[in-house]
């Protein structure tokens, strides 16, 4: 009997905010398949679900995801794609044995997450293969929460935007929204505070680092993080008016 592969939102960072259902597939799941940004590096996943539930008896595969970019409908960069498959096959073989395999990732999957990459290579594979996802509270609604502010009261339009993107897109998509939230700030400050200001929403901008952690801080004037290392968990959300 084939198993299933399920993926699990683990939250932003403090283990406290795994789901119940999230901690009960934990405990149950003997094969962990755990990604990693870094070759013999350490996973944020694997340490947020390690705050909660134990180790012991389990089964833990490290894998590293190369951390670049991926445009949809564009061809893959070769070596993120062998990733894909690498991973797919070695999730095959344990499914085939019949274990259950969990896949640990941060925030919620449906959110820029590596483990539906996963799961698309998976189904081109084997279109048979049992797929289980399990959300997370995401880093959006997480930094929200720290910032004490709502993302979107009653008609108002809210957009998910990497702050990657070009100024002109980030322009045109800022037009449209009532409430923008940037992810992947890290890299980009200094230039996303130029175009913020140059939109007239520099001061209704607040950028949260660490989200749920000990040392999480909330930056409610953004110029301050200028020119500053800023942690790759950061998100930033600006409300208009």
């Amino acid at each position: 009997m084939q198993g299933t592969f399920h993926v699990v939102g683990v939250g932003p960072g403090d283990p406290q905010l795994l789901t119940l259902k999230a901690v009960q597939l934990l405990n149950r799941c003997r094969t962990w398949f755990v990604p990693s940004a870094f070759e013999n590096g350490g996973s944020m996943a694997l340490k947020i679900v390690s705050g909660v539930v134990s180790r012991e008896g389990k089964t833990i595969l490290s894998h590293r995801f190369p951390m670049k970019p991926v445009h949809r409908g564009q061809e893959v960069d070769p070596e993120v794609a062998d990733a894909w498959r690498q991973a797919a096959e070695t999730i095959t073989s344990c499914l085939a044995r019949g274990e259950d395999v969990i896949f640990p990732t941060l925030g919620d999957p449906a959110i820029y997450s590596t483990g539906f990459y996963v799961c698309e290579t998976l189904l081109t594979h084997d279109p048979e293969t049992k797929i289980a996802i399990v959300p997370g509270v995401s880093a959006i609604g997480a930094s929200a929460a720290s910032a004490a502010m709502p993302l979107c009261l009653g008609d108002e339009r809210l957009v998910v935007i990497p702050a990657t993107f070009a100024d002109e897109r980030i322009r045109e998509m800022l037009r449209l929204a009532d409430v923008a939230v940037f992810m992947k700030v890290h890299k980009v400050m200094d230039r996303l505070v130029a175009l913020l200001e140059s939109e007239g929403l520099l001061d209704q901008a607040v950028l949260v680092e660490r989200s749920s952690l000990e040392d999480q801080i909330v930056w409610k004037d953004i110029r301050q993080a200028c020119g500053r290392e800023i942690h790759y968990f950061s998100t930033m959300v600006v409300r208009r008016g």
